[in-house]
């Protein structure tokens, strides 16, 4: 990924928690830079927040325009043929994002996921594979990707991985019921999910759900 990400740390004292952010399809890592403030974090938690920019891809769905992706798009069924090729070189490339902040000094268990739409399955995707322990994955307005794949490739390190999952019961991009299955199927493997769902609520982030992001974060971090 040839962009840096942008860095934003809180806090009164060094890092020593990570979130890396994933944004959603055609957006760049600024997208979540406005939502730290709205967070209100309890002030003794110093974090660094990482927001990656995806890097420029063709996307099938949008007549191949070359736009920040994490993977392409082929239709608009959502979890119909998944670009797995693509899917699993971004999982890469934050699975050496996490590294990086290990190597830099913080614990691979005060690092959380965190992702928006294809962010979110990619954070999922990285995340329950990954093989040192991690504090979390936020996967918001997204869906499990390579479900079938799942069973033989968890990582067992983070069985017990704590999930949240919020969406939208009026979102027209991912459908609700695909990230209805995804619980399922994660609580069907036994994970931690905590689930949100916002009646309403398109393919964005409201109010309430960045109340119950700092929660979870002040839950799974403090």
């Amino acid at each position: 990924m040839a962009d840096k990400p942008l860095v934003i740390e809180t806090g009164m004292h060094a890092p020593d928690a990570c979130v890396i952010w994933l944004h959603g399809l055609g957006a760049d890592g600024h997208d979540f830079e406005p939502i730290i403030p709205e967070l209100r974090l309890d002030p003794g938690l110093n974090i660094r927040f990482v927001f990656p920019h995806a890097p420029m891809l063709p996307v099938t769905i949008n007549q191949g325009f070359v736009m920040r992706a994490w993977y392409d798009i082929r239709t608009a069924d959502i979890g119909s043929e998944p670009d797995e090729k693509g899917i699993r070189k971004s999982s890469g490339l934050l699975g050496k994002m996490i590294g990086a902040q290990i190597a830099g000094g913080i614990r691979s268990d005060r690092i959380v996921l965190a992702g928006f739409s294809q962010g979110g399955v990619i954070a999922l995707q990285a995340g329950l594979r990954y093989s040192k322990k991690l504090a979390g994955i936020i996967a918001l307005s997204t869906y499990l990707p390579l479900e079938d794949s799942l069973d033989a490739e968890k990582s067992e390190i983070n069985a017990d991985i704590p999930i949240l999952l919020a969406h939208g019961s009026a979102d027209p991009v991912i459908p609700i019921h695909l990230a209805q299955r995804s619980r399922g199927k994660l609580e069907q493997e036994n994970y931690q999910v905590e689930w949100h769902e916002y009646k309403g609520m398109p393919h964005s982030v409201s109010e309430q759900e960045i109340f119950h992001i700092a929660e979870w974060l002040e839950k799974v971090l403090i």
